[in-house]
């Protein structure tokens, strides 16, 4: 019997041994990739119960098996079927191109990573790009181009911004200080505002041209400070003069004189909270020596946050939009448009832009720390 056997092995053509092997390497290797892609999915469902989102989990997975184990696009269709309750890590069946979208799922690939573009989530879903833009519009997505801001935030910068607006939230919860608060900023006020507006042409005809601003358009610095009640006190530099700590200090010594002229009851027994970002001038330590010394309070504010001052967000914004499209010659004519503008406004307008800080604060939180806008 073993005579046989040998002959029979003998005489098997060499390509047959070739194909047969080659035929259960591929086999092994194919069981092998499905039972990888399965543990996979195994550990993206795990990851995904404990909470993390698909970047995270995507790094978690790649440290241990390696970049090419997952890619980002697999990870995110993964986690949007997750999120619409589907738990199932086997593959569903597929007969061609699908022409239709799970809407919960494309919401939830959107909302996890906002700046994939139609054809990225095309090729994610498998389907279509104009399927893709049909849905986006049927669940009420629009594109919209991203705003500049004011810096790349560090995740210390984004934990410094938790960490202060929960702190003042939970202040305001537990013993409200709004109406303590005086808030305080600068803007620069130009002499020529120009606006461009909107021109009905015909169809090929050119719009008439809105020249811009010189290089140096002449400018002046308006500084000013308001709480719930209205403005407190405000000046206007010279033309093109900055504000400096030595400076800053003289304001202080001023808005101090105007608090107890019309803010006394606040000076003498509520104490003054005073709210201004982190510029240079403002956190010098002769400033902070100078306000300490008349027993008023700094309020936290964290670094590079220009979207919290209330200045920024309400006052300004307003100010400029008053300002659009005038022209002054004088600077009399820049400081009497200053003063009807802000004795036009009434008192529920400073009072709405200070009750906006716990809601921003908030909104922060809930953005863990990125800039959110008013």
């Amino acid at each position: 019997m073993r005579q046989i056997k040998l002959t029979a092995v003998k005489y098997i053509p060499l390509y047959q041994i070739v194909i047969l092997f080659f035929f259960n390497f591929h086999s092994a290797f194919h069981k092998k990739m499905e039972t990888d892609k399965i543990h996979i999915r195994h550990l993206l469902l795990f990851f995904f119960r404990k909470g993390l989102s698909s970047g995270q989990t995507r790094k978690e997975i790649c440290e241990v098996y390696g970049e090419d184990a997952l890619s980002v696009r697999t990870c995110e269709r993964w986690f949007g079927h997750f999120r619409a309750s589907r738990f199932d890590l086997s593959d569903l069946p597929r007969s061609g191109r699908p022409s239709k979208v799970d809407d919960d799922i494309l919401r939830s690939i959107i909302e996890e990573d906002p700046k994939l573009t139609s054809y990225q989530v095309a090729e994610t879903l498998g389907v279509a790009h104009s399927t893709v833009l049909e849905h986006l519009h049927k669940i009420g997505k629009v594109n919209k181009a991203g705003v500049w801001v004011a810096h790349e935030l560090s995740q210390d910068n984004l934990n410094s911004r938790i960490t202060i607006c929960s702190s003042l939230l939970s202040r305001q919860r537990n013993l409200i200080f709004l109406d303590r608060i005086v808030t305080g900023d600068e803007k620069w006020v130009m002499y020529v505002n120009v606006k461009k507006k909107r021109q009905w042409l015909d169809p090929g005809q050119p719009p008439e041209p809105t020249p811009k601003q010189g290089l140096h358009p002449k400018k002046i610095m308006l500084c000013v400070w308001w709480d719930i009640h209205g403005i407190i006190h405000h000046e206007l530099l010279r033309n093109n003069q900055t504000v400096t700590a030595e400076l800053y200090c003289q304001q202080m010594i001023r808005l101090r004189e105007e608090l107890q002229k019309i803010r006394h009851s606040l000076v003498s027994r509520k104490g003054v909270i005073l709210q201004y970002d982190n510029a240079r001038p403002h956190v010098a330590r002769d400033v902070v020596q100078l306000v300490h010394s008349f027993g008023w309070e700094i309020l936290p504010h964290p670094p590079y946050s220009p979207d919290i001052p209330p200045s920024d967000y309400h006052l300004f914004r307003s100010l400029q939009h008053h300002l659009c499209g005038k022209t002054f010659d004088e600077r009399n004519d820049v400081e009497n448009d200053l003063l009807q503008f802000f004795n036009n406004k009434p008192e529920a307008f400073y009072k709405a832009g200070i009750q906006k800080l716990p809601g921003l604060w908030e909104r922060i939180i809930e953005a863990d720390g990125h800039y959110v806008q008013s």
